[in-house]
């Protein structure tokens, strides 16, 4: 099957008055139909940089040069009005803070009319029969109430489900997930993870989903990219960015999260406090027994991020 966006030697240089700062070096990728590429990495690493780059999201002083190839386009040669136009309806986004997204003045169903309006031919009792639906689908009760609330209204997780549930009924051939878990709470990024996984399965969506987080990207990511500084350092399944990869910076991420998920567990229930080799030599052991698998890794990482969230 041919990629629905192949992604080939794309630099992104920051030009600001005398001074130049090359942001993203030589990245390349592809992503199919029906599969999600995870792109992880660290504030500054370049994976957000990266897509807006592709998307015609930063301004002129920001330099681009590669190929973006989305169905025969190369979106790093269209015109802003086109990219706008793919923007809202073959391609799609979901964005990290929800609040941030919609206007704290207007209703939240007049937002969505607004939007469906824009990118399609639906007439006004259409948009609202289909807004109606959209959030039944997202799990959202008493949808008549909810188009009439405000955004502050809302819950972070209600509004992050709105906004998922709006770019999938644009029923958009790529859909692009930048940080979609950061701004919620533990239990709630568990939820809407699964409708990440939901949406692949039924829609066959071809997905990009941005993260820092290891946990996250375990359970919706077919294929996962690392960045650092600008590169992909490392790429491959989950399975090998947890247990075989090569990159120094890769294994320091894996590590590192192993270590903080070794000492919850030792705190808990009273594990023994193991070096960082046993750590890891334990991980390998597990992993062959098949028991280190995908829930059990994101179970602990959200566990955790709920803690660490607790103690900020």
């Amino acid at each position: 099957m041919s990629a629905i966006l192949k992604v080939e030697n794309l630099n992104v240089t920051l030009t600001q008055r005398k001074s130049s700062k090359k942001l993203v070096e030589e990245v390349s990728f592809e992503v199919r139909p029906g599969e999600c590429l995870g792109i992880l990495g660290e504030s500054g690493s370049g994976k957000s940089m990266t897509v807006k780059s592709v998307l015609g999201l930063l301004d002129k002083n920001f330099q681009i040069s590669g190929r973006a190839i989305f169905d025969g386009q190369d979106l790093l040669r269209e015109s802003k009005e086109e990219l706008r136009r793919l923007r809202g309806s073959r391609i799609t986004m979901v964005l990290q803070n929800p609040m941030t997204c919609f206007d704290p003045l207007y209703r939240i169903g007049s937002q969505m009319a607004e939007t469906f309006a824009t990118h399609t031919t639906w007439s006004a009792q259409e948009i609202r029969s289909h807004s109606l639906e959209i959030l039944a689908q997202m799990r959202i009760r008493n949808g008549e109430e909810v188009l009439e609330k405000y955004p502050h209204q809302l819950s972070g997780g209600m509004l992050q489900r709105i906004m998922i549930g709006i770019a999938m009924a644009l029923e958009p051939e790529l859909l692009i997930a930048d940080e979609p878990t950061t701004a919620i709470d533990a239990i709630t990024q568990y939820e809407i993870l699964e409708e990440f996984v939901r949406i692949k399965k039924e829609k066959h969506t071809a997905m990009l989903f941005i993260t820092h987080d290891l946990g996250a990207i375990s359970k919706v990511a077919d294929r996962v990219l690392v960045m650092n500084s600008g590169h992909i350092v490392d790429s491959g399944t989950f399975e090998h960015i947890l247990m075989h990869a090569n990159d120094p910076y890769t294994r320091m991420l894996v590590e590192k999260r192993s270590a903080v998920m070794h000492r919850y567990r030792q705190v808990l229930h009273g594990d023994p406090i193991l070096s960082q080799n046993q750590i890891l030599n334990r991980s390998q052991v597990l992993n062959e027994k098949g028991l280190l698998n995908e829930k059990q890794f994101l179970d602990e990482s959200q566990i955790l991020n709920r803690k660490e969230n607790a103690a900020c």
